[in-house]
């Protein structure tokens, strides 16, 4: 177990210890950037209601029934279980969240609707408390990430060059995102405590977090000052030369060249330098200029094709492995489970109703260590350590908040 009392840490990986935040959340962005948080030492205490989140149940399952999807965005914090559909149960996360003194009064949320745990009425208790927000939209209506996706444009440039409708990403990206957004704002809101004493609401809205890529990526400067809308390329990467390439045994790999230097190693080591210099002097353009490569990527990208399709794809991988050139080989998640053994970020993890298996700790890497990987809590599997040890109740107390329905402890964790 970490020291989560002690206001200092040695442990370069874990900063955060000494911190405690309650998180009410459900799904991909707010669960992330608690976990994000415990990865960094931060005590997070995950409040569910009666049975669980409704999150608990999310495909992919074991074969238990038990959610890979949950206990993945979960790991390292502990467990409450609440009736929030109760003023009392409601009163007694509010006192969670403001207890705890200088390494507490901090919540991540991504739901406003209980009257006892918005920010003005943790803030009427506690004036410093921090209340960090998830909204879908910057109004406070709802959004999630593939509806946002759909209201952004980027649908309409995902997938082949002749898909004739919008093609959402698999990967939820704003959710991403936006978890880690929250998670950077509340160690903003942190640091301001630690200067000032004065403590504030963050919002975070997943809609903006989608806009504010959109215009950092040159997206709707592009729209508004050329009046044009961004083509599909299909797996053309825009403004530069890179696509993918099938192999004569069946492979596939990615190849991008960004640079002069990228594309002259390309060009080499497919032989093909001689070819594309009677082509550009043909055609009157320096494919040195990275603009000139996107423009004639038809052209340019055919001659390689020709190439890639008459080897193998391990004859492929050792001509690229000896330049500069940007490349992978596409692989199936099942191709690259098996490649998790010895990997740095991995490590084992015995995660109840799930079993042993190899998970990702934090991508951080803190003056060279990093955290490894903790199993995801089981529902209400530290509701009466948490409620003795950070509300100080008595075993008489914690058993009438059970008969009356308030908590929920589970099995064989009523200590």
């Amino acid at each position: 177990m970490r020291d989560r009392d002690h206001p200092l840490t040695k442990d370069a990986a874990r900063p955060l210890s000494g911190l405690r935040i309650v998180e009410l959340s459900s799904y991909v962005a707010t669960p992330l950037s608690g976990m994000t948080l415990a990865q960094l030492g931060a005590d997070v205490i995950r409040v569910e209601p009666i049975g669980g989140a409704p999150d608990r149940t999310r495909w992919p399952l074991a074969e238990s029934g038990t959610s890979l999807y949950w206990s993945g965005l979960n790991k390292g914090k502990r467990a409450v279980e609440v009736d929030l559909s109760s003023a009392d149960g409601r009163r007694l996360v509010a006192d969670l969240v403001l207890s705890g003194g200088r390494r507490g009064g901090i919540v991540i949320s991504n739901s406003d609707r209980h009257p006892e745990l918005t920010y003005e009425a943790l803030r009427a208790r506690r004036p410093d408390v921090i209340h960090v927000l998830l909204t879908g939209r910057r109004d406070g209506g709802t959004a999630v990430d593939y509806t946002v996706q759909a209201a952004t444009g980027f649908p309409l440039l995902t997938g082949p060059e002749d898909a004739g409708q919008p093609v959402n990403g698999v990967v939820p990206a704003w959710d991403l995102a936006a978890g880690l957004y929250l998670a950077v704002g509340l160690l903003a809101a942190e640091r301001h405590r630690v200067l000032t004493g004065e403590g504030q609401q963050v919002r975070v809205a997943l809609e903006d977090v989608a806009l504010a890529a959109a215009g950092s990526l040159g997206y709707l400067a592009e729209a508004q000052l050329n009046g044009t809308s961004r083509e599909r390329v299909g797996n053309h990467v825009y403004g530069t030369f890179g696509r993918d390439f099938a192999t004569a045994d069946g492979g596939r790999l990615m190849v991008v060249a960004l640079t002069d230097r990228h594309w002259r190693d390309l060009l080499a080591a497919t032989g093909l330098t001689g070819v594309v210099s009677a082509l550009a002097a043909a055609l009157g353009v320096d494919f040195g200029a990275e603009s000139e490569r996107y423009r004639h990527r038809r052209v340019l990208g055919d001659l390689l094709a020709s190439w890639f399709e008459t080897r193998t794809l391990a004859e492929a991988e050792q001509a690229l492995r000896a330049t500069r050139v940007l490349w992978s080989t596409y692989r199936s998640f099942t191709e690259l489970a098996a490649t998790l053994p010895g990997n740095p970020l991995m490590g084992k993890v015995a995660q109840p109703g799930v079993g042993e298996h190899w998970a990702p700790g934090s991508p951080l890497v803190m003056n060279g260590e990093q955290a490894p990987p903790e199993a995801s809590p089981e529902v209400g599997g530290h509701t009466d350590e948490v409620l003795r040890t950070e509300l100080g109740l008595s075993a008489a107390e914690l058993a009438a908040l059970r008969n009356d329905g308030v908590i929920r402890t589970a099995r064989g964790r009523s200590t």
